[in-house]
């Protein structure tokens, strides 16, 4: 199951919960005010394999490179 972001529009709180995809959109009460005045954000995901990142990584971890991507550092 997969773990959906929301904000509260209301108090402004952002929080997570697990979810089935069928209810993703559905209305969900605020974890710290309870209103249902919410909306789900864009998240973001991150993977990794042998400690390097595979996916949702912000540009080169290497400042020696400048396209993005980098055989030496493997990024």
């Amino acid at each position: 199951m997969p773990i959906y972001e929301y904000i509260c529009r209301d108090c402004e709180t952002r929080f997570d919960t697990l979810r089935p995809m069928s209810q993703a959109d559905a209305p969900i009460a605020c974890q710290a005010c309870g209103s249902e005045h919410t909306t789900r954000a864009i998240s973001m995901f991150f993977a990794q394999s042998d400690g390097r990142s595979v996916a949702g990584s912000r540009g080169s971890s290497c400042s020696s490179c400048s396209s993005g991507t980098c055989s030496t550092c493997g990024s």
